[in-house]
């Protein structure tokens, strides 16, 4: 891949740059013990006042509250009315006027109870404006499921009240690199609890996550070339999928789950393939006598938005599977790469480059209007949370290379901190059981 089509780092253009540091890699499942963190700026158009009270009955309930504030804090959606040192276990505690005294349209309280080592968590919603309860309902697990219940109990909140499913206990996927060494990393949507997937002295890109959440596809260069791999993320196995000829490059799913577009280089430029999980059934999508690379499915799994220098600069294009000629879809300025296209269908994500500045652009799929959604200078990677409410994306900051999370109306921004290390090509992953 040419360096016309991507920035510093980006995925398609290390196609080839890298051979000369590669090592093996080795394959490692565990916590890793630096975690991020958050800072948000920035509020929402419309915020709901809402007190989550401190869970009763057990030491271990103190966090359940505390991380159920921050995510909500998170969305840039709610306003935190103080309920610290407040313990409610049932309606019959609850004064509805005195909450909405303290500015509280919502309040959320539960309990804890403990029974050997699982724990059973009852969490009740209340809107104190009508003084009617909206949710209620019992968790178990033991207590290292306890942040993801606490994630699962926030995305409950955010739904009931917003309309929208909550993503606070999805996961996200990166790449961090310090110094010579690669992990490609897995953490809770808040960049909490990171665990590394792959290790490695050999460049990783390009992570993607499958329909389902169960597995990641990415590039190792492990081989001394660029290999897509698919690893099962519940048993570390992994295989290639794509190992021809050249390059192989830039995965991404179909929303079955059952396909992959890649990028190949077997027949001389890059190309875009489809090809099945299991690596059988290779099938080129179209031919061009540019370079054609980054693709990414629509949500209905009929078409690919890639990016393309066939027009004489890095445009963004749309093509449908069952035939027909790409078409040209950003006409905003002179370079737009790394497109994906909203979970509703609604809007594409992509990079632009603007004076210079890598920023992340929001373009509406059916009028082509554009909104930049951040200021650069190096924001990179973009990837839509799974409601299609917010974007990850690199970027570097103070010096710094750090996550980072935008709202799609760009009034909400957050800032996931790595403690060391260059942090990069993030991806979100979807809505899981």
């Amino acid at each position: 891949m040419t360096a016309t089509l991507s920035p510093n780092v980006k995925r398609s253009s290390r196609v080839g740059a890298l051979a000369a540091v590669l090592t093996t890699a080795m394959l490692c499942s565990q916590t890793v013990q630096a975690q991020l963190r958050v800072d948000i700026s920035g509020v929402g158009a419309t915020q709901y006042p809402i007190a989550v009270a401190d869970f009763a009955n057990n030491p271990a309930a103190q966090p359940i509250a505390e991380i159920i504030r921050a995510d909500l804090s998170r969305s840039g959606q709610f306003q935190l009315v103080n309920a610290t040192g407040a313990n409610l276990n049932s309606e019959s505690q609850i004064d509805h006027a005195t909450w909405r005294n303290r500015g509280a349209d919502y309040l959320a309280y539960g309990s804890v109870d403990q029974s050997g080592g699982q724990y059973s968590i009852t969490y009740k919603l209340v809107d104190a404006v009508n003084g009617v309860e909206m949710d209620g309902i019992a968790f178990a697990g033991n207590e290292k499921e306890l942040r993801r219940l606490s994630h699962r109990i926030a995305d409950r909140i955010y739904e009931k009240i917003t309309g929208v499913r909550g993503v606070f206990s999805t996961r996200i996927a990166y790449v961090l690199q310090t110094g010579d060494n690669y992990e490609l990393q897995i953490a809770d949507a808040d960049g909490q609890n990171p665990q590394v997937m792959l290790r490695s002295k050999s460049s990783i890109i390009s992570p993607a996550w499958s329909p389902d959440g169960s597995k990641l596809a990415y590039v190792s260069f492990e081989t001394e070339k660029p290999v897509v791999y698919v690893q099962t993320l519940a048993t570390g196995k992994r295989e290639p999928v794509a190992n021809f000829k050249g390059n192989n490059s830039a995965p991404a799913w179909a929303p079955s789950g059952n396909q992959l577009a890649v990028v190949l280089s077997r027949d001389g430029i890059s190309q875009i393939y489809t090809i099945n999980a299991d690596g059988s059934g290779l099938r080129r999508v179209m031919r061009s006598p540019l370079i054609d690379t980054e693709p990414s499915y629509s949500p209905d799994g009929g078409s690919l938005v890639f990016t393309s220098d066939r027009g004489g600069n890095p445009q963004i294009y749309q093509v449908d599977l069952n035939g027909g000629d790409a078409r040209r879809i950003t006409f905003n300025g002179s370079y737009n790469i790394s497109p994906e296209v909203a979970p509703d269908g609604n809007n594409l994500v992509y990079v632009t480059r603007r004076n210079g500045a890598y920023r992340i652009a929001l373009q509406n799929m059916q009028t082509g209007s554009e909104q930049l959604l951040t200021t650069g200078p190096d924001d990179l990677s973009p990837s839509f949370a799974p409601n299609g409410m917010q974007v990850l994306y690199s970027s570097i900051q103070g010096g710094r290379s750090v996550l980072a999370v935008t709202s799609v109306d760009g009034r909400v921004r957050q800032t996931l901190s790595s403690l060391n290390g260059k942090v990069r090509e993030p991806t979100w992953g979807p809505f899981t059981n």
